[in-house]
Protein backbone atom coordinates (compact mmCIF):
# COMPACT_ATOMS: atom_id res chain seq x y z
CA UNK A 1 0.00 0.00 0.00
CA UNK A 2 1.52 3.29 -1.06
CA UNK A 3 1.48 6.46 0.99
CA UNK A 4 -1.56 7.95 -0.78
CA UNK A 5 -3.61 4.77 -0.36
CA UNK A 6 -2.70 4.58 3.32
CA UNK A 7 -3.72 8.20 3.82
CA UNK A 8 -7.04 7.61 2.05
CA UNK A 9 -7.74 4.59 4.25
CA UNK A 10 -6.95 6.61 7.36
CA UNK A 11 -9.29 9.40 6.29
CA UNK A 12 -12.08 6.93 5.55
CA UNK A 13 -11.69 5.34 8.99
CA UNK A 14 -11.87 8.80 10.53
CA UNK A 15 -14.97 9.54 8.48
CA UNK A 16 -16.57 6.34 9.83
CA UNK A 17 -15.85 7.48 13.39
CA UNK A 18 -17.40 10.87 12.66
CA UNK A 19 -20.44 9.25 11.05
CA UNK A 20 -20.88 6.97 14.05
CA UNK A 21 -20.70 9.94 16.40
CA UNK A 22 -23.23 11.88 14.30
CA UNK A 23 -25.67 8.96 14.32
CA UNK A 24 -25.33 8.59 18.10
CA UNK A 25 -25.99 12.31 18.57
CA UNK A 26 -29.10 12.21 16.36
CA UNK A 27 -30.52 9.27 18.27
CA UNK A 28 -29.71 10.97 21.58
CA UNK A 29 -31.53 14.12 20.43
CA UNK A 30 -34.49 11.99 19.34
CA UNK A 31 -34.70 10.46 22.84
CA UNK A 32 -34.57 13.91 24.45
CA UNK A 33 -37.27 15.17 22.08
CA UNK A 34 -39.50 12.25 23.01
CA UNK A 35 -39.27 13.12 26.70
CA UNK A 36 -39.97 16.79 25.97
CA UNK A 37 -43.33 15.69 24.57
CA UNK A 38 -44.42 14.31 27.94
CA UNK A 39 -46.99 16.52 29.71
CA UNK A 40 -45.82 18.70 32.56
CA UNK A 41 -47.79 18.18 35.80
CA UNK A 42 -48.16 21.94 36.34
CA UNK A 43 -49.79 22.59 32.96
CA UNK A 44 -52.95 20.47 32.95
CA UNK A 45 -54.38 21.00 36.40
CA UNK A 46 -54.21 17.31 37.28
CA UNK A 47 -54.77 16.47 40.92
CA UNK A 48 -52.88 13.16 40.87
CA UNK A 49 -50.58 10.98 38.79
CA UNK A 50 -53.46 8.61 38.08
CA UNK A 51 -55.49 11.48 36.65
CA UNK A 52 -52.58 12.62 34.48
CA UNK A 53 -52.02 9.10 33.13
CA UNK A 54 -55.72 8.65 32.43
CA UNK A 55 -55.90 11.88 30.41
CA UNK A 56 -52.58 11.59 28.57
CA UNK A 57 -52.11 7.83 28.21
CA UNK A 58 -51.67 8.11 24.43
CA UNK A 59 -48.72 10.47 24.88
CA UNK A 60 -47.06 8.07 27.29
CA UNK A 61 -47.74 5.15 24.96
CA UNK A 62 -46.14 7.04 22.09
CA UNK A 63 -43.11 7.89 24.24
CA UNK A 64 -42.63 4.25 25.22
CA UNK A 65 -43.06 3.03 21.63
CA UNK A 66 -40.70 5.70 20.31
CA UNK A 67 -37.97 4.82 22.81
CA UNK A 68 -38.25 1.12 21.91
CA UNK A 69 -37.99 1.91 18.19
CA UNK A 70 -35.04 4.26 18.68
CA UNK A 71 -33.26 1.59 20.73
CA UNK A 72 -33.88 -1.08 18.08
CA UNK A 73 -32.61 1.02 15.20
CA UNK A 74 -29.67 2.33 17.19
CA UNK A 75 -28.62 -1.23 17.99
CA UNK A 76 -29.05 -2.20 14.34
CA UNK A 77 -26.89 0.72 13.26
CA UNK A 78 -24.22 -0.24 15.79
CA UNK A 79 -24.27 -3.80 14.48
CA UNK A 80 -23.78 -2.69 10.89
CA UNK A 81 -21.13 -0.08 11.73
CA UNK A 82 -19.26 -2.69 13.76
CA UNK A 83 -18.81 -4.72 10.57
CA UNK A 84 -17.32 -1.80 8.63
CA UNK A 85 -13.69 -0.85 8.45
CA UNK A 86 -14.31 2.52 6.77
CA UNK A 87 -16.92 4.63 4.99
CA UNK A 88 -17.04 7.08 2.11
CA UNK A 89 -19.23 9.96 0.95
CA UNK A 90 -21.84 7.81 -0.83
CA UNK A 91 -22.28 5.46 2.09
CA UNK A 92 -22.46 8.38 4.53
CA UNK A 93 -25.23 10.01 2.48
CA UNK A 94 -27.23 6.77 2.47
CA UNK A 95 -26.88 6.51 6.26
CA UNK A 96 -28.03 10.11 6.69
CA UNK A 97 -31.14 9.36 4.65
CA UNK A 98 -31.73 6.31 6.83
CA UNK A 99 -31.60 8.50 9.94
CA UNK A 100 -33.93 11.02 8.30
CA UNK A 101 -36.53 8.36 7.55
CA UNK A 102 -36.18 7.01 11.09
CA UNK A 103 -37.23 10.43 12.39
CA UNK A 104 -40.05 10.53 9.83
CA UNK A 105 -41.16 7.11 11.07
CA UNK A 106 -41.32 8.38 14.67
CA UNK A 107 -43.41 11.32 13.46
CA UNK A 108 -45.73 8.99 11.53
CA UNK A 109 -46.27 6.84 14.61
CA UNK A 110 -47.20 9.91 16.61
CA UNK A 111 -49.71 10.90 13.93
CA UNK A 112 -51.13 7.39 13.95
CA UNK A 113 -51.67 7.59 17.72
CA UNK A 114 -53.07 11.12 17.93
CA UNK A 115 -55.28 11.01 14.83
CA UNK A 116 -58.16 8.66 14.18
CA UNK A 117 -56.81 5.45 12.61
CA UNK A 118 -57.31 5.43 8.87
CA UNK A 119 -55.87 4.31 5.58
CA UNK A 120 -53.75 7.41 5.06
CA UNK A 121 -52.06 7.38 8.48
CA UNK A 122 -51.40 3.63 8.37
CA UNK A 123 -50.07 3.84 4.83
CA UNK A 124 -47.81 6.73 5.88
CA UNK A 125 -46.42 4.64 8.75
CA UNK A 126 -45.83 1.69 6.42
CA UNK A 127 -44.00 3.82 3.88
CA UNK A 128 -41.84 5.43 6.58
CA UNK A 129 -40.86 2.04 8.03
CA UNK A 130 -40.22 0.71 4.55
CA UNK A 131 -37.94 3.61 3.63
CA UNK A 132 -35.84 3.06 6.76
CA UNK A 133 -35.38 -0.53 5.67
CA UNK A 134 -34.65 0.43 2.07
CA UNK A 135 -31.93 2.84 3.16
CA UNK A 136 -30.43 0.27 5.55
CA UNK A 137 -30.42 -2.31 2.76
CA UNK A 138 -28.94 0.14 0.26
CA UNK A 139 -26.19 1.15 2.69
CA UNK A 140 -25.24 -2.43 3.48
CA UNK A 141 -25.44 -3.50 -0.17
CA UNK A 142 -23.10 -0.66 -1.10
CA UNK A 143 -20.71 -1.61 1.72
CA UNK A 144 -20.45 -5.29 0.81
CA UNK A 145 -20.28 -4.90 -2.99
CA UNK A 146 -16.75 -6.05 -3.80
CA UNK A 147 -16.17 -6.00 -0.02
CA UNK A 148 -15.83 -2.24 -0.48
CA UNK A 149 -16.23 -1.16 3.14
CA UNK A 150 -16.57 -4.25 5.33
CA UNK A 151 -13.80 -5.60 7.55
CA UNK A 152 -11.70 -8.62 6.69
CA UNK A 153 -13.16 -10.54 9.64
CA UNK A 154 -16.64 -10.45 8.05
CA UNK A 155 -17.15 -13.55 5.92
CA UNK A 156 -19.17 -13.51 2.71
CA UNK A 157 -21.75 -15.74 4.34
CA UNK A 158 -22.20 -13.39 7.30
CA UNK A 159 -22.48 -10.37 5.00
CA UNK A 160 -25.21 -12.09 3.01
CA UNK A 161 -27.11 -13.20 6.11
CA UNK A 162 -27.17 -9.62 7.35
CA UNK A 163 -28.39 -8.43 3.93
CA UNK A 164 -31.24 -10.95 3.97
CA UNK A 165 -32.30 -9.93 7.50
CA UNK A 166 -32.34 -6.26 6.49
CA UNK A 167 -34.33 -7.03 3.33
CA UNK A 168 -37.09 -8.67 5.38
CA UNK A 169 -37.98 -5.31 6.95
CA UNK A 170 -38.89 -3.31 3.82
CA UNK A 171 -40.70 -6.36 2.38
CA UNK A 172 -42.82 -6.58 5.54
CA UNK A 173 -43.55 -2.85 5.29
CA UNK A 174 -44.69 -3.41 1.69
CA UNK A 175 -47.11 -6.09 2.88
CA UNK A 176 -48.35 -3.71 5.60
CA UNK A 177 -48.82 -0.95 3.04
CA UNK A 178 -51.09 -3.19 0.98
CA UNK A 179 -52.98 -4.28 4.11
CA UNK A 180 -53.54 -0.67 5.24
CA UNK A 181 -56.37 -0.48 2.69
CA UNK A 182 -58.25 -3.31 4.43
CA UNK A 183 -58.60 -1.79 7.88
CA UNK A 184 -56.56 -1.16 11.02
CA UNK A 185 -56.84 -4.69 12.41
CA UNK A 186 -55.59 -6.27 9.18
CA UNK A 187 -52.79 -3.70 9.03
CA UNK A 188 -51.65 -4.42 12.59
CA UNK A 189 -51.71 -8.18 12.01
CA UNK A 190 -49.70 -7.80 8.80
CA UNK A 191 -46.57 -6.86 10.77
CA UNK A 192 -46.46 -10.43 12.10
CA UNK A 193 -45.48 -11.43 8.58
CA UNK A 194 -41.91 -10.35 9.37
CA UNK A 195 -40.64 -13.67 10.82
CA UNK A 196 -42.27 -15.60 7.97
CA UNK A 197 -40.66 -13.37 5.34
CA UNK A 198 -37.29 -13.54 7.09
CA UNK A 199 -37.50 -17.35 7.24
CA UNK A 200 -38.38 -17.60 3.54
CA UNK A 201 -35.49 -15.35 2.61
CA UNK A 202 -33.03 -17.38 4.67
CA UNK A 203 -34.19 -20.61 3.06
CA UNK A 204 -34.05 -19.26 -0.44
CA UNK A 205 -31.04 -19.21 -2.73
CA UNK A 206 -31.32 -15.43 -2.87
CA UNK A 207 -28.05 -13.61 -3.50
CA UNK A 208 -25.76 -16.64 -2.95
CA UNK A 209 -22.50 -14.73 -3.25
CA UNK A 210 -21.15 -11.24 -2.97
CA UNK A 211 -21.07 -9.24 -6.21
Amino acid sequence: MNANAAEDARLQRRQLNRLTTLVDVVYAIAIVRVFLLLPRPDEGGWASLAELLADEYLVFWFAFLAIVIVAIYWLQTNLLFGKLKKTDSRHSIIVLFQIFFTLVMLYSIRLGIEFEPGTVTRAFESIAVGMVGVMAFAGWQYAIAGRRLIGDEVSDGEALRIRIVILAEPLTALVALACSFFGTVVWELSWFAYPVIALLLRRSALLPKLP
